[in-house]
């Protein structure tokens, strides 16, 4: 079986999980696209009357703080969506404080412990079945969607995005408004 690669929301104040699990590449464009299937099947019904989202992110990967194409394609998703999206990533070296790590894939992992994942149907119904003694619910789909790597972002690209930096640690810290 091909490699199976996973992608998590967690909303800390619901105390639900939602993985994506893709079949391509760990990608910028797959993480923001993560992010949109959780707010169309979890985020939209749970927050109806949201006017912003915030998200924690790791300083690497897919959603690094570096990346251009995450903020472009989190851009793009806010102006789909029409809400602010605010980003604090994680410093450097403390993603194991990150709540998605301890709250999520760590009961997922203990879930599917011993048990073989021979095809993407079982890894997605065994993170779908995840709950905790605290509540934890976890929703899982298959992502089957082509996200090819080395899309490269243009300063003029990077320039039209509509970002606010903050104050403290810009690079690490910004909202991202919808048009």
């Amino acid at each position: 079986m091909p490699k199976a690669i996973p992608y998590g929301v967690y909303d800390i104040g619901a105390n639900e999980g939602w993985v994506n699990v893709g079949d391509d590449h760990d990608t910028p464009a797959f993480a923001v696209a993560s992010i949109a299937r959780w707010w169309e099947r979890m985020g939209r019904p749970r927050y109806p009357d949201a006017t912003r989202l915030m998200i924690t992110a790791d300083a690497g990967g897919s959603n690094a703080y570096r990346s251009r194409a995450f903020k472009v394609e989190l851009a793009r998703l806010a102006a789909t969506i029409g809400l602010a999206i605010t980003v604090c990533h994680m410093p450097p070296g403390t993603s194991k404080w990150n709540k998605v790590e301890h709250r999520l894939f760590s009961f997922i992992s203990m879930n599917w412990r011993g048990k073989p994942l021979t095809t993407y149907r079982v890894i997605v119904e065994l993170i779908a079945a995840t709950t905790t003694k605290t509540g934890l619910r976890v929703e899982a789909d298959l992502d089957t969607g082509y996200y090819p790597t080395g899309q490269k972002i243009t300063d003029q690209q990077l320039a039209a995005i509509p970002i606010r930096r903050h104050d403290w640690h810009p690079d690490w810290n910004y909202t991202l408004l919808p048009p």
